[in-house]
């Protein structure tokens, strides 16, 4: 029994959800539209503000696509209504970013800066040399843009430099000089 693929998505208020043949679904809300199709197994049905997502059959092929269903369905209505951010910070001497249009460039630490063109899903802002805030309305595009920059210079445990999550949290390491003692 799927736990998440039985919860009812509560539609807000200013967003409208489109089921076409063939589970297609679109959502349009404030911040834009999304559309995603749907395996056609999925029964997706709209009635009184309420969306809700059955299966045919207890198959565990169907099972996995019922709660994977619902779950992208209420990311699409999440993101079409509020969005969704990433907040990255540098950590390190000299470690800095810059935005320049769509273009972000990273001095992490290498012989040479490191630069990424910005999808067009996804919206950067630089607010400081050290803080990268990654937005747009599909929580996939955020999230691996978020991703590769991040992976450019994950952070590391002994001095803790590096890319990393605002709500990261980093183990650090204690050095050599630890077993001297």
């Amino acid at each position: 029994m799927s736990r998440i693929g039985n919860k009812a998505i509560t539609i807000p208020e200013g967003v409208t959800i489109d089921v076409a043949e063939g589970n297609e679904v679109t959502v349009k809300g404030p911040k834009g539209t999304l559309t995603r199709k749907f395996s056609p197994l999925m029964i997706i049905e709209m009635d009184n503000g309420i969306l809700t997502v059955k299966r045919p059959n207890e198959e565990k092929h169907t099972k996995q696509l019922h709660g994977t269903t619902r779950a992208l369905l209420n990311a699409m209505v999440e993101g079409v209504n509020k969005g969704f951010t990433k907040q990255l910070k540098i950590v390190g001497i000299g470690y800095r970013c810059a935005l320049e249009g769509k273009k972000l460039t990273l001095n992490v630490g290498f012989s040479h800066q490191v630069s990424f063109t910005v999808p067009d899903d996804v919206t950067v802002e630089v607010p400081d040399n050290t803080t990268i805030n990654v937005s747009g309305i599909d929580k996939q595009a955020v999230g691996q843009f978020a991703a590769i920059v991040r992976a450019t210079k994950k952070p590391e445990p002994y001095g803790g430099k590096g890319i990393r999550y605002a709500d990261e949290h980093v183990r650090r390491k204690e050095g050599k000089t630890a077993a001297k003692k």
